[in-house]
């Protein structure tokens, strides 16, 4: 019998002037992108949590610390490769990623397909094993209010 283990992720960054926005590794057009270290791909750091969580393996400031200037831009794609990597020298795979990006604006609803493509591409499984929700917070605190975004991810790893 297979061995299964979940875990879950959250991040959240401010939105700002004179940054990109990344998503999943998808660069969406809109007039700000998220503030952090690395490309502050908030949706692809808590898919990372939530890996990292399953394998009881710490979060993504463990494993890429802010402090460490080999992070900085880095593309949160190749930190997910890498927590790949983590997850399968302990000996799991990855089974199924559900995540919800909370975002006021811009709508997302037209990117979620490629989200889903790039994180399973990196995730090593068939697109149907990625789920992306969009959802806003109906003007409430800080993401309702269009000052940042936020992501959740439910991970399970499944024993190879």
């Amino acid at each position: 019998m297979s061995e299964f283990r979940t875990g879950t992720g959250y991040d959240i960054h401010p939105l700002v002037e004179g940054r990109r926005l990344i998503l999943g590794g998808v660069e969406i057009p809109f007039e700000k992108g998220l503030l952090g270290h690395s490309d502050s791909d908030a949706l692809t750091h808590a898919v990372c949590d939530a890996l990292l969580g399953a394998a009881a393996l710490g979060d993504i400031g463990r494993h890429f610390p802010d402090s460490d200037e080999r992070w900085k831009g880095a593309s949160s794609l190749d930190l997910l490769a890498r927590v790949v990597e983590l997850i399968k020298e302990r000996g799991f795979r990855v089974g199924n990623i559900d995540a919800v990006v909370v975002a006021e604006r811009p709508r997302l609803a037209p990117f979620i397909e490629q989200m889903r493509s790039r994180l399973a591409s990196v995730l090593e499984v068939d697109m149907e094993h990625v789920s992306v929700k969009a959802k806003t917070n109906e003007g409430l605190d800080s993401v309702g209010r269009g000052e940042a975004m936020a992501a959740h991810a439910v991970a399970m790893i499944v024993a190879r």
